[in-house]
């Protein structure tokens, strides 16, 4: 049996990152909603409570009955969650005079408490809380504070139960992640072992289960996370797993085939369907970005249903969903924050079983599996990139011949990040590409005048986007160099007809987002 530890989400924005910080320590973990624990599983060794956007006091505020974990299973409230326990059992927690937001130290903390062992003297750690514990119940007691704080920490006397008000899972807790192992490890006896290796090993024995010798569908998208779960199925089922990969004509340049010989060299039974022209019909005079992406996600429906239904003797779906797409689709409350393409249901004429076999994985731990299953490093590492292709970055109508100049112009673009090459911050040579989250090309709807050998000329403007960023919630324009930039934008004007200026976005998100529709 997997051991795990939960983290009760109180709807805190660094929740996810408490996940991350735990996985990072081979410890597995799985989030649930504060008022979902799992009681009567085994398997769990451990539990947090994590921050919130509420005040304890506030009449909405989110409230968990702890009387069937506190005691039996060691448990660490994080701001909120501290909180919250303090005012529960009776202690005071009241508006602080200032909100405390950003970097602290803690002045003062009990060096042998076993949540601090290890942790340095004057520690710096993040604060982000408006309200502050100003009195423990009896039984408590501080073990930590900072100038402004004077319970920074707690724990309950003759129990494995603590509470910090700072947020130890962010980075600028500078030993915040020997904490979390002080507590993971050490407070509950967690053994470490989580692994890419033993999760393929693990999976493919649940999916072999599971599945049986039923067949299985999977829609690919040449991204990350649909070829790692067919690979990862592949593994599982061999043969019984059928992948259809749909061309709606607006891929990168040459990727439809580059794709599928990728797949076909890992062995994969693919099809490949070339629906372009229908696409293309669909969207002709289209300019409202969100109709275009309607008019995509119904055609590619439409066609990967077509197919799927050809193969009569399918019982189960697969996708490749990852642990994020789950968590941002439905907040807490059960309210859909936004919605994902591989989250809310199948199509009820299909009939078919669902198969996430990535659902409990963050997008770096996807990776990781990735290679440990052999993967392509050029598949693994490649960027995100848009469901709809470049019709969101086309601004306006959609023609074949404005798919023709961005494919070109984004070709030179992403062509060029992989050239370049850079030293990373160990002094290891590597590639721009490797230093970006997510690059690309997009089409202005705008012409300018140009002067091209003895003519004067009026074409098309392109923008070169390129960000950096950990999980694109937040990204910030990446810092190519200037003699990169002048190539490219002497490259794509030489090289792509059509295009006589190119421009570079600086800016970040937010405001901005990283894509332009």
């Amino acid at each position: 049996m997997e051991e795990k530890i939960i983290i009760l989400d109180f709807g805190s924005q660094t929740t996810q990152l408490i996940g991350r910080r735990l996985r990072e320590l081979n410890v597995y973990c799985e989030i649930v909603p504060y008022n979902k624990f799992p009681h009567g599983d085994e398997s769990v060794r451990g539990v947090i409570l994590s921050g919130s956007p509420f005040s304890v006091y506030d009449g909405e505020a989110f409230k968990v009955d702890l009387s069937g974990i506190r005691g039996r299973l060691p448990l660490l409230g994080i701001c909120y969650g501290a909180q919250f326990m303090a005012y529960t059992y009776g202690g005071n927690v009241e508006p602080a005079g200032s909100r405390e937001y950003g970097r602290a130290h803690l002045s003062t903390f009990d060096a042998d408490n076993l949540l601090f062992h290890g942790v340095r003297p004057n520690s710096q750690v993040w604060m982000s809380h408006g309200d502050t514990i100003t009195a423990i119940p009896q039984g408590f007691k501080a073990i930590a504070s900072t100038d402004k704080v004077k319970i920074a920490a707690y724990q309950v006397e003759d129990e494995q139960t603590w509470g910090v008000q700072f947020h130890p899972e962010v980075f600028h807790s500078e030993d915040g992640t020997q904490m979390l192992r002080n507590f993971v490890v050490e407070a509950c006896g967690c053994h470490q072992t989580w692994s890419p290796a033993s999760f393929v090993d693990t999976t493919v024995a649940e999916l072999k289960e599971q599945i049986g010798n039923d067949r299985v569908i999977l829609g690919l998208s040449g991204g990350v996370d649909s070829s790692v779960a067919a690979v990862l199925l592949n593994r599982a089922i061999g043969a019984n797993l059928t992948c259809i990969f749909v061309d709606h004509g607006l891929l990168r340049k040459d990727e439809f085939r580059n794709v599928m010989h990728d797949y076909e060299c890992l062995g994969l039974n693919v099809i490949g369907v070339d629906a372009s022209e229908k696409f293309f019909r669909d969207l002709e005079g289209v300019t409202d970005p969100e109709q275009k992406r309607k008019i995509i996600g119904r055609d590619f429906v439409e066609v990967f249903n077509a197919e799927a239904h050809k193969i009569t003797d399918a019982r189960w779906l697969a996708q490749g969903t990852i642990y994020p797409d789950r968590i941002e689709s439905l907040n807490i409350t059960g309210k859909v924050i936004k919605s994902h393409h591989n989250v809310g249901g199948l199509p009820k004429e299909m009939n078919l079983r669902l198969c996430e076999p990535l659902k409990w994985l963050f997008k770096d731990e996807v990776r990781r599996v990735g290679r440990e299953l052999g993967i392509p490093e050029h598949l693994i590492g490649r960027h995100p990139f848009p469901g709809p292709g470049l019709a969101v970055r086309i601004l306006g109508d959609i023609t074949r011949e404005k798919v023709r100049i961005l494919q070109d112009a984004d070709d030179i673009f992403i062509r060029g990040l992989w050239d370049w090459k850079v030293k990373d911050a160990e002094g290891n040579e590597t590639c721009l590409y490797h230093q970006v989250w997510q690059a690309g090309v997009i089409l202005l709807p705008v012409q300018s005048v140009g002067v091209m050998g003895d003519e004067r000329t009026y074409e098309r403007a392109v923008a070169l986007r390129a960000v950096t960023s950990t999980d694109a919630m937040t990204a910030d324009w990446a810092r190519l160099p200037y003699d990169f930039l002048a190539k490219v934008s002497n490259d794509i004007i030489n090289k792509v007809k059509g295009v006589n200026r190119v421009t570079y976005d600086i800016s970040s998100k937010p405001p901005s987002t990283i894509e332009w529709e």
